[in-house]
C-alpha cells in the first residue's frame, strides 16, 4: 500500500493506493485538523496498516500537524520528500534546501534520461523548473495568477470581483474585459518569454509540461506544444515510494 500527500499553500492532497483501492482526498490547508482527517479517512481505518507515508510540503506547520495526526491515529511515519537521499534518482544542481519539495516531486514525476523538460506549475506561485535528462537545473518563481488577481481586487477599490477566464480580445471595452485581457495575455506573454529565454540560455530543446489548477487556461496559446498532467506531483511521490520501497 502506498500513501502520498502534497501540502500546498492553498490545498492538501492525500492519496491512498492499494491493489484495487484508490482514494484521493482534497482539503483546504487552513482547515486541516485531527477531526477532519479522522472523519474523511474513517472508511479506510481498518485498511491502514502500512508504516510510511511520503509528503511534499511547502507549509512546514501543516506538515508537522499531519505528521503528528497520522502517527497518533494510525502509527504511520510521515517522511518529507527532501529528507530522502534522492541522488540515485535525480542529480540536483542547486541547493536542495532552496527548492520546494513539490517542485522536486514534479521533476521526478516526468524524469526521462533521454529527454529535457520545462515544468510549469500554476499554483499559489507560478513556477518553472528545468530538467535535462536526470539533472534538475533550477527554475523560476513568478507570482501566482489567482494570487495576483485577488491582490489587485483587494487593493484597487474600483476593480470588481472577477473570475479569471481566457480573454478573446486584447483591448477591453470595460473594466472586467481590461483586467481579463491584462491577466490572460500578460501571463501568456510571461510564459512564452521565460520558455524562450531558458531555451536560449541552455541551447536545448524541451518538452513543456503544465500542471496545477490553471494549466488548462493557457495551454493553447503557448507557442510550444504543451502536455497537461495535473497529477504530476502525486506521480512523482509515488515513483519515489516505489523506488525506495517505502
Amino acid at each position: 500500500m502506498i500513501i502520498v500527500g502534497d501540502i500546498g499553500n492553498t490545498d492538501v492532497k492525500i492519496c491512498f493506493f492499494y491493489k484495487g483501492l484508490k482514494r484521493k482526498y482534497l482539503f483546504k490547508t487552513s482547515s486541516i485538523n485531527k477531526q477532519t482527517l479522522k472523519r474523511r479517512f474513517n472508511s479506510l481505518q481498518k485498511k491502514i496498516y502500512f508504516k510510511n507515508a511520503i509528503f511534499s510540503s511547502v507549509v512546514p506547520k501543516t506538515y508537522n500537524q499531519i505528521k503528528k495526526i497520522f502517527y497518533n491515529l494510525y502509527k504511520v511515519n510521515c517522511i518529507e520528500l527532501k529528507k530522502i537521499n534522492l541522488s540515485k534518482l535525480i542529480n540536483i544542481k542547486v541547493n536542495k534546501r532552496e527548492i520546494g519539495s513539490d517542485r522536486l516531486a514534479n521533476a521526478i514525476g516526468i524524469l526521462n534520461m533521454k529527454k529535457n523538460f520545462i515544468v510549469i506549475d500554476f499554483g499559489t506561485a507560478t513556477t518553472f523548473d528545468v530538467i535535462t535528462a536526470n539533472n534538475y537545473l533550477g527554475g523560476v518563481i513568478a507570482p501566482g495568477v489567482n494570487l495576483s488577481l485577488e491582490n489587485l481586487i483587494k487593493k484597487a477599490r474600483l476593480i470588481p470581483n472577477i473570475k479569471l477566464n481566457k480573454s478573446k480580445t486584447i483591448i477591453g471595452k470595460n473594466t472586467k474585459q481590461a483586467v481579463l485581457s491584462g491577466f490572460f495575455w500578460g501571463y501568456t506573454g510571461l510564459i512564452n518569454g521565460i520558455i524562450l529565454k531558458i531555451k536560449k540560455k541552455t541551447k536545448k530543446k524541451y518538452k513543456i509540461i503544465f500542471t496545477g489548477g490553471l494549466a488548462h487556461l493557457f495551454n493553447k496559446d503557448i507557442k510550444d506544444k504543451v502536455t497537461i498532467d495535473k497529477n504530476l506531483t502525486i506521480n512523482g511521490l509515488i515513483k519515489v515510494s516505489k523506488y525506495f520501497k517505502l
